[in-house]
């Protein structure tokens, strides 16, 4: 029997890797000769640029750069030397894990360190990119990542515009003069499940900005900043379109790759999937093992499992989810390729409990034995 484990890494507990190596632990109890591959798993947000790595056997390469409160951090991202790509979660350079909550003011957390770690990657010779722009810190329309780039964002004196939001209520002009030139060979993929447009009701601002730390009166004077900003790269770039699904990705920075670099904006599973050659696995798989740490309607919309199952569906593959906790409106996930799925929580314990690394990895072990025993046994049959 071939086993494919494919789980998402369970945030706050287990990594990708830990968790899939806990159910492969499980799997060898029951039957020791069964053959077990474990993938890494992520869906363009936390952990893809460990799942790219891992499966393409890339490094990760680490450097400073300027973090979203003007400070320097420490940001890794991923080197796929064979093919010249490079994997990057803007949240490393940008990211609200980086910001306190008492200092999260999106008026002046900039995406500066993201441009960075992109110039880093072009120095190495990297000219492809997986981008993972989800958890963003930042509402400045990407702002910061161009200047990093070599655009100019200048004010009235032609100075370059202050870090953040607040930033763009000085911005009069936009050149590309000293844009570094490699960036024109550069092509953009980026891992982006947001539709919401760039301004407006349904813009960057108003949906993402109270997470952030904005006030009303901030969302306000950002989204009327954006629009702003939209207009006068529509003056510059025919193409640039802030009505786009997506622009409004992480406070606008889908906007921004779609208007200054060569992007698309692309589910963030079917990237994973599709760069880790994952489809190859899962189709000579017997029996494929997915999950995440909550599995709910949210998961059903095209989350990490689902995008396994619809690969898998493909093949007419039996799909079981594991999952931290499954919530009522988790049967859509049935719909969606999904076989089964199982909470691997075993009695009545607290959330800190649940989600202690050592408890987790023998829930998680302990429910994959048994479904494979119960599998196994349906497929001798």
């Amino acid at each position: 029997m071939k086993v494919l484990i494919i789980i998402d890494s369970m945030k706050g507990s287990l990594s990708s890797l830990e968790a899939g190596k806990a159910a492969a632990e499980g799997i060898r109890r029951a039957d020791p000769g069964a053959g077990v591959a474990v993938r890494a798993l992520a869906d363009g947000g936390e952990g893809t640029v460990q799942a790219l790595v891992s499966n393409r056997n890339g490094k990760i390469r680490k450097i400073q750069v300027t973090g979203p409160l003007g400070l320097p951090v420490d940001c890794e991202y991923g080197i796929l030397p064979e093919r010249g790509t490079a994997v990057i979660e803007m949240a490393g350079a940008a990211g609200l894990v980086l910001v306190p909550e008492e200092k999260r003011d999106p008026m002046k957390t900039t995406t500066y360190g993201v441009g960075e770690v992109i110039r880093d990657a072009v120095e190495q010779g990297c000219r492809k990119f997986v981008v993972g722009i989800g958890g963003s810190a930042t509402n400045d329309g990407g702002v910061g990542m161009l200047q990093a780039l070599g655009y100019g964002f200048l004010d009235k004196h032609g100075r370059q515009v202050a870090y953040g939001a607040a930033g763009l209520k000085e911005l009069e002009t936009i050149t590309d003069e000293f844009v570094i030139p490699e960036l024109a060979e550069c092509r953009f993929r980026i891992a982006c499940d947001v539709t919401n447009v760039l301004c407006g009701e349904q813009g960057c601002s108003a949906v993402f900005g109270p997470q952030k730390g904005a006030t009303p009166t901030m969302i306000a004077q950002m989204d009327q900043w954006l629009g702003h900003y939209a207009a006068l790269a529509e003056g510059k770039f025919p193409h640039a379109d802030p009505a786009r699904s997506g622009t409004g990705a992480a406070g606008g920075l889908g906007f921004a790759f779609l208007t200054f670099t060569n992007a698309e904006l692309t589910s963030g599973i079917d990237i994973v999937l599709e760069e880790t050659h994952m489809e190859e696995s899962i189709r000579e798989a017997d029996l494929v093992i997915t999950g995440e740490g909550r599995l709910d309607g949210q998961t059903a919309m095209g989350k990490a499992p689902v995008g396994v199952a619809k690969l898998a569906s493909k093949y007419g593959k039996t799909v079981v989810a594991l999952a931290g906790s499954v919530t009522k409106d988790a049967r859509a996930c049935n719909e969606r390729g999904i076989t089964a799925f199982f909470p691997i929580v075993r009695g009545p314990v607290s959330l800190e409990e649940a989600m202690d690394r050592e408890m987790a990895k023998r829930n998680l072990a302990d429910t994959a034995e048994q479904v494979y025993r119960l599998w196994s046994t349906r497929e001798e049959k």
